[in-house]
């Protein structure tokens, strides 16, 4: 809020209060505390939550005759946006609205700040017309900015001779990419992707160009295409970014760095590796506040989170989630681990990398070129007093055998594996060699889990056709609720509140609108989970070598609701839609 004189003060009180918009009694005790210290009125009753911002604002733009705007769920074109460089709009909080007789019109917070608007008139070589907004919509028009690549295309044209003769003299190309607006270049993408929610940056070398894409929620979008001639300079620039080798273009490497994005670090690792026209560069954002570490947020409900919280009541044992990669294996452990962690017990992690760092939690990063693999430091923990030992994934014999036997002595172990569903954990450690009977007597629940896209809070509802009813019956028809005085009950055992009753006719699903923030109507992500519990019964089939299929019947009659079932029951709560279940969970019963 810009700093006011006593008399503006006043004046905007009074506004606020002749239209009722403030108790007058309320107001006149802060007014009088506020002055006797010397603070601001305004800044005071904001604090109290007597007034909003918002309100500020439209009384501060009638009273200085400027007009007022409202920002709220408005999208400026790109066009538009970006003739205000992101930079300097992020740094007056001023963004460009549209141009009218040779004006650009312009929604600015403090609008007394002339000199603010002259840089702004003279930055773009332009008259402007001020307008005024609150903080909050400025800083919601802010966030469209994730779509502007002024600073790729620019750094591209300014360098794209030099960049061409650093590609043909290695000796110079770190030199040359440390001072050139490629860094810039580089910066862009990445705030981009941090913008987004992206997971993941490809940068893909082609036979006469360079594409970038990102995989947000899950999904790979192409973003952009670049000259062949930036390759060089941008994948030198990453390398030396992450201390790895730049004159080495024959093997692949991997390192990591850290970026601040609007004041919040972000976790980078980097893969390198040799392609067919060049080197592929493949870097991961691992940034922590923008995940849930809340179970029960990510999507597990209903029975799968009862079976979840009791198995981690327990002093000792396994607890084993499993699912192709990207599926959020490791953000369930890290939510678990939230669930039980306290001063009083010491919990150890073994992974690599660490993903999210935590407090109160003594975390390991494996090393294989220091011999420090899965194995050997799982060895190292159980010599540290653990109560619970998480390890990132259990990829070999050993380290499944050294799990099993932490899990026996006493220990509460959390890990992953690489398999498609819960049941299938089962047979593959019975294939790494660990006795059925101690993966029997050391289980307490195993989780398998995929990620789909969520629909957006903007959504349109529709009947479902007779092939989509037909496959929700199929799917979960034995689930739902057979009659109304029965929903309630049903809707609380798994976990999604107001299930349909059954009907062979239809069922109203939600639909996504889609924009350019919610590409195909989908934003964020939500598990689709299935548990077993491992109790006498499932301890006598891992015995006996029962395949997963046998497993997995025998856990569906004891009441496990699969991840497709889970999927389908998501559908009909209306936080994802079929065609993404069918996308992730296809192969599954």
């Amino acid at each position: 809020m810009a700093l006011l004189t006593r008399e503006a003060e006043e004046r905007i009180v009074n506004l606020l209060l002749s239209e009722g918009l403030a108790d007058p009694s309320l107001v006149n005790n802060i007014k009088t505390a506020a002055e006797a210290a010397g603070k601001q009125v305004l800044a005071e009753l904001i604090e109290q939550k007597l007034i909003s911002n918002d309100m500020v604002a439209r009384a501060t733009a009638a009273i200085i005759g400027v007009p007022y705007v409202e920002l709220k769920n408005i999208t400026i074109d790109q066009d538009i946006l970006t003739k205000i460089p992101s930079e300097a709009s992020s740094r007056v909080l001023a963004v460009a609205l549209g141009e009218k007789d040779g004006l650009l019109n312009v929604a600015m917070v403090d609008v007394t700040n002339v000199q603010a608007t002259d840089y702004l008139s003279n930055l773009i070589n332009q008259p402007i017309r001020v307008w005024m907004s609150s903080e909050r919509g400025i800083r919601e028009v802010l966030e469209q900015y994730h779509g502007d690549f002024s600073g790729v295309q620019e750094a591209v044209e300014e360098t794209n001779e030099e960049i061409a003769e650093a590609a043909a003299t290695s000796s110079n190309v770190k030199t040359i990419v440390q001072d050139s607006p490629i860094s810039k270049a580089l910066t862009t993408i990445l705030s981009y992707a941090a913008k987004t929610k992206a997971s993941d940056i490809h940068i893909e070398p082609l036979e006469n160009s360079l594409i970038i894409r990102c995989r947000i929620d899950g999904v790979l979008r192409r973003i952009m295409e670049l000259p062949k001639t930036v390759a060089p300079a941008l994948v030198s620039r990453i390398k030396i970014l992450s201390n790895l080798k730049i004159d080495e273009h024959r093997i692949p490497q991997d390192g990591q760095f850290t970026v601040l994005v609007d004041n919040q670090e972000i976790d980078l690792r980097i893969a390198i590796a040799p392609v067919t026209w060049g080197e592929q560069v493949v870097i991961r954002l691992l940034d922590k506040t923008g995940v849930s570490m809340e179970i029960e947020k990510m999507g597990m409900t209903g029975r799968a989170l009862h079976d979840v919280l009791e198995g981690i009541k327990k002093p000792n044992g396994m607890i084993l989630t499993s699912g192709p990669t990207g599926s959020g294996k490791s953000t369930t452990l890290y939510a678990l681990i939230q669930k039980i962690k306290s001063d009083e017990i010491n919990i150890v992690t073994l992974e690599d990398p660490v993903e999210y760092k935590m407090d109160g939690i003594n975390q390991t990063q494996v090393n294989v070129d220091a011999g420090l693999t899965f194995a050997s430091g799982l060895r190292s923990i159980l010599r540290q007093d653990p109560d619970v030992v998480m390890v990132g994934e259990i990829r070999d014999s050993e380290t499944a055998g050294l799990a099993v036997q932490a899990a026996l002595t006493g220990h509460l172990v959390f890990s992953t594996l690489h398999t498609n569903s819960a049941a299938g954990i089962l047979p593959r450690l019975l294939d790494m060699g660990i006795e059925p009977f101690l993966l029997a007597s050391t289980l307490n629940v195993v989780i398998g889990q995929r990620l789909v896209r969520r629909i957006t809070e903007k959504r349109e509802m529709y009947k479902s056709s007779e092939i989509e009813t037909k496959a929700i019956n199929s799917i979960v028809g034995s689930l739902l609720p057979q009659d109304k005085d029965s929903v309630a009950k049903i809707s609380e055992d798994l976990g999604y509140p107001g299930l349909p009753v059954r009907n062979d006719d239809h069922y109203m699903l939600a639909k996504g609108v889609a924009s350019k923030e919610t590409p195909g109507g989908y934003k964020g992500r939500a598990g689709l989970y299935e548990t077993i519990v491992v109790d006498e019964d499932i301890q006598k089939m891992i015995i006996n070598h029962s395949t997963a299929n046998e497993i997995m019947k025998l856990a569906k009659e004891k009441g496990t609701v699969t991840m497709r079932q889970d999927g389908i029951l998501k559908v009909l709560s209306g936080i994802t839609s079929i065609e993404e279940v069918n996308r992730v969970a296809s192969d599954l019963s």
